[in-house]
């Protein structure tokens, strides 16, 4: 019975019917992991700080762990030390600048780790006279919450925006919503660990049901051909009632 020319065309047909369903599973199930995959390597290609991040703007999504450059001088005396930073060495101490870029808006920059608070207040001693100003590169980060800080206890510990910018004697003309880590540690301090922004993929599992559903409908084509197959050979097959 299925090898019959009408049988063989239905087969054909419901093949393609398979196929076009079988290809909707494949777009879905491929919609799926590409909402959820992560940016590509942008972040590690060197991008003008302007083109990614404005002064008094929010810092966006896309310019999150973006490297940087940007044409800046560092204000003296207006260096902090924020504890409880951790690095590959362990707990210590980052010496945070107060950066004035080109365009006359200010720019927190940390320079570098130290080991101990000593080393910290040295490496702003020689920072003083010797800011390593002009081009700075590095890894542009949004602020941190200042809740991290203990205020009553004099810690500061939040790389803040908001809380540097009430600790620099230069009042700020305009200031970026974000921090930047330089590539390159000055002498005296370590360089800070940052490291490339990682992104978690989790997939839709909306399209991964619509798949799931066209693969189905894929099945039920060809098990849909069987079922007319036998049912034409049940009816062919079987004895037919005499009538007397």
């Amino acid at each position: 019975m299925a090898r019959r020319p009408r049988w063989i065309v239905a087969l054909i047909l419901a093949l393609a019917i398979a196929g076009g369903f079988a290809a909707l599973g494949q777009w879905q199930l491929a919609r799926s992991v590409e909402s959820a995959a992560p940016r590509e390597e942008q972040t590690e290609v060197v991008a003008p700080l302007d083109d990614v991040s404005q002064p008094q703007h929010p810092v966006p999504d896309s310019a999150t762990g973006q490297l940087v450059t940007v044409d800046a001088s560092f204000v003296a005396d207006d260096y902090v030390v924020l504890s409880d930073r951790i690095n590959v060495s362990g707990p210590g101490y980052w010496v945070v600048g107060h950066a004035i870029a080109a365009d006359g808006a200010s720019l927190a920059v940390a320079l570098g780790w130290a080991a101990t608070e000593d080393a910290a207040a040295d490496a702003i001693r020689t920072l003083d006279g010797r800011a390593p100003d002009g081009a700075l590169t590095g890894r542009y980060l949004p602020t941190e919450s200042p809740q991290g800080s203990d205020f009553e206890k004099g810690i500061r510990s939040s790389m803040a925006v908001p809380e540097l910018i009430n600790l620099w004697a230069t009042p700020p003309d305009g200031v970026y919503g974000g921090y930047l880590i330089l590539d390159s540690a000055p002498a005296g301090l370590e360089l800070i660990d940052a490291p490339a922004p990682i992104t978690e993929v989790s997939l839709n599992l909306l399209n991964v049901f619509y798949a799931v559903e066209w693969v189905i409908f894929a099945g039920f084509a060809i098990f849909l051909w069987y079922r007319l197959v036998r049912d034409a050979w049940e009816e062919e097959t079987t004895e037919k009632p005499t009538v007397e």
